[in-house]
């Protein structure tokens, strides 16, 4: 009989943790192994990860840099652990997330079930129209300089087990492989895109912003998702006292309000007057600025609403460009609405939500690029611009939910869908 491990992790937590790794998929980290090589011995590699881990003997291998630019512009914005580092990662999150989830503030939304980013977009719009104020508010490279001790000492509030403490600190002090496979040390930061991630920077910046914020502000409202934050104000002098007190809160923790970044907006309407150098910000891939918008009864008038972002717009834009769709002439048109109806789907579903009409630019460039390649894969329509238009026409009326955005905006450009 085996001599019981130092702490007690019971395989179903292992298990468990594979599962949604596997579902969530991903690419391999610093030893190239796939998913699909993980379970080529899924037993014996699970059993050597709980093994580990129960025993305290598991160390974390360097964390992958994963070329994307951060929201700064400035390192990588995602780092790559390997299978086995994601699904150990997931059992310490799955361990923290029933302790500290009750405990958080209702105004955060980042990573927290039953809350999204459209929830965050839908309540910062409501509350743009009833005060005239934002703070909208950017924390300079979050990710990469978050002081490790304070990380550990909040989640020391919420738990005395040494296998999560000493995880997570491991977690922390790995290094970071750069694409020539040089290590690079860090003294701060946690890798943004792990699975345990999320659940450290709720708890940090539920101490560090949110429950500060209850104390000496407990009437302004926010909407914080992850580090991504905007706070509402009556009045310009009071975003003023409020971006002070942010700054020099954020400051005594190690970290730094972006100081061109962080602006105060004013949410102008037709009931607002006056002027203001910002009158706009992005929150969350949507733009919120006055729009031209219309009554029930017909009437036009300026609100101060979110659309889709313009830098949303270019990374869609760029994906469909990807696509190659005139090239893909050995493909049926049921073969491209197969491919790319997921991702024109979920395109709509999110920057749909609000102010749809935004969108509609984006959708007519698919639907060119589909008249593109009917003149492609028919000799007879080769050359003939306006009858490949016709020939696609004709095919949206009889197959209205062939393609996704069809229901929106059909080949002969006509549109419909509220704003």
């Amino acid at each position: 009989m085996s001599a019981p491990k130092p702490f007690d992790i019971p395989k179903q937590m292992v298990w468990s943790a594979y599962e949604r790794v596997k579902a969530n998929k991903g690419a391999a980290g610093v030893d190239d192994q796939s998913i699909a090589d993980f379970e080529a011995d899924l037993k014996g590699n699970l059993y050597k990860l709980w093994n580990r881990m129960a025993s305290g003997s598991y160390f974390p291998p360097p964390v992958k840099a994963v070329e994307l630019p951060n929201k700064d512009g400035q390192g990588p914005g995602r780092w790559g652990a390997t299978v086995a580092d994601r699904i150990a990662q997931t059992v310490v999150a799955r361990y923290l997330e029933p302790r500290v989830e009750p405990g958080f503030h209702p105004d955060s939304y980042g990573y927290r079930p039953g809350r999204s980013a459209l929830d965050a977009v839908g309540v910062c719009r409501e509350r743009c129209w009833r005060r005239d104020w934002v703070l909208d508010l950017d924390i300079r490279a979050f990710f990469d300089t978050v002081p490790w001790e304070l990380i550990l000492k909040v989640v020391a509030r919420h738990t005395d087990e040494r296998w999560v403490l000493r995880s997570v600190e491991r977690w922390l002090q790995a290094p970071l492989q750069v694409a020539d496979g040089t290590l690079v040390e860090r003294d701060r930061g946690t890798p943004q895109g792990s699975a345990v991630s999320p659940v450290l920077a709720n708890l940090f910046m539920h101490d560090a912003f949110d429950g500060w914020r209850q104390r000496e502000f407990p009437r302004i409202p926010f909407e914080r998702y992850v580090d991504d934050v905007v706070v509402h104000c009556e009045t310009e002098r009071q975003a003023r006292l409020v971006q002070d007190a942010i700054t020099r809160r954020l400051a005594g923790l190690g970290l730094e309000v972006h100081p061109t970044k962080t602006r105060i907006v004013y949410c102008k309407d037709d009931d607002r007057r006056g002027w203001h150098e910002h009158e706009w910000f992005d929150f969350l891939g949507y733009t919120f600025r006055p729009r031209l918008s219309k009554r029930r009864y017909g009437k036009h008038f300026v609100n101060f609403s979110p659309a889709v972002s313009r830098p949303a717009k270019q990374a869609m834009g760029k994906a469909i460009r990807s696509w190659h769709l005139p090239r893909r002439s050995d493909k049926t048109l049921d073969d491209l609405a197969a491919m790319f109806n997921p991702i024109i789907r979920g395109w709509i579903n999110y920057y749909g939500r609000f102010y749809r009409s935004g969108l509609y630019p984006l959708l007519r460039h698919i639907n060119w690029g589909l008249v593109r390649w009917a003149m492609r894969k028919f000799k007879g329509l080769r050359g003939h611009q306006h009858r490949a238009q016709r020939w696609l026409v004709g095919v949206a009326r009889r197959q209205p939910d062939l393609f996704a955005h069809w229901r929106l905006v059909r080949p002969d450009g006509w549109a419909m869908g509220a704003r």
